[in-house]
């Protein structure tokens, strides 16, 4: 076994936490419990599985996904840190889901949940944020639990920061999908490309017909997926988010060649953060949280 999977062997649980090879040589965690299963990579801290016992995959990830050092991963949970979107000469979506974060804990409870926390190293080259202290857990069981906790330990002005979860989800078909949620919610059109329209959805069940990249500002509620192809409803619960953004590029949308266009009628993102006009401005000594919960249940 390589010697950074060493390292994390120490964290390993008998029956519930296991290190293994992953895709690309990259090194997984392995997660079991009596409800679920997950893996997680520590390569962006990025959650690639989680499956409950008798249902499909709730995750979606593209069989074209690269498992690179360095590239991030396409599917899952990435992590969009400490900006989201694109910047000049900087990394899409900032540069903690092409980082390697260290493994600094792991735990099983009685009732079977496992807990991962991850810690953000310092990045070379982002000066800018070397006093943010940033970490992440991950609570598996019979739901998907997600903390990202960043704090700037500098003085001075307020960091702005966004976050965002871009949790990319398994479905059966596109076409046969309804999501609720964002009934008369404010939120900027970014699928015919520019800046974003701002508009409100009317419509009480958002369908996704064509290429579809929605940020909804200024929302703190739930948002449901439902699935009649696989007959799943998928929630999205969320805490110190104010952004959900929908997305899904359907066969429109120019990607990297780690997307096959095919892959657009089984997947739709639904995210969680604080992005654009909802950015954070981050005091001296000041924290931010964000938590998401996915769950299902079949219908």
């Amino acid at each position: 076994m390589p010697k950074n999977f060493e390292t994390l062997r120490k964290h390993e649980i008998a029956g519930r936490v296991a290190v293994a090879p992953g895709q690309g040589g990259l090194a997984k965690i392995v997660v079991t419990t009596p409800f679920s299963t997950a893996e997680v990579y520590p390569q962006g801290a990025h959650v690639t599985h989680f499956q409950k016992t008798g249902e499909p995959p709730l995750l979606f990830l593209s069989r074209r996904s690269w498992f690179a050092p360095g590239q991030p991963i396409r599917g899952g949970v990435p992590i969009c840190f400490p900006w989201f979107g694109n910047r000049e000469g900087q990394p899409s979506h900032g540069f903690a889901r092409i980082t390697k974060w260290q493994l600094v804990h792991s735990s099983a409870a009685p009732e079977g949940a496992v807990v991962l926390r991850f810690a953000l190293p310092p990045v070379p080259g982002c000066e800018a944020w070397k006093n943010l202290r940033t970490e992440f857990s991950v609570t598996v069981g019979q739901t998907l639990a997600m903390e990202l906790t960043a704090t700037n330990q500098a003085g001075g002005d307020p960091l702005e920061i966004e976050n965002c979860l871009h949790t990319y989800f398994h479905v059966g078909d596109i076409e046969a999908v309804g999501i609720t949620g964002l009934h008369q919610t404010s939120f900027l059109d970014f699928a015919a490309g520019g800046n974003g329209e701002r508009k409100v959805q009317a419509e009480p069940v958002l369908r996704v017909p064509r290429e579809t990249n929605r940020t909804y500002l200024d929302t703190a509620a739930a948002v449901e997926i439902r699935d009649e192809n696989l007959q799943r409803v998928i929630r999205v619960e969320k805490q110190h988010s104010l952004s959900t953004v929908v997305w899904n590029p359907w066969t429109t949308q120019k990607l990297p060649d780690d997307f096959d266009p095919a892959e657009h009628k089984n997947m739709v993102c639904v995210e969680s953060g604080n992005v654009r006009q909802n950015k954070l401005a981050l005091a001296p000594s000041g924290t931010a949280v964000l938590n998401a919960v996915l769950s299902s249940r079949q219908i």
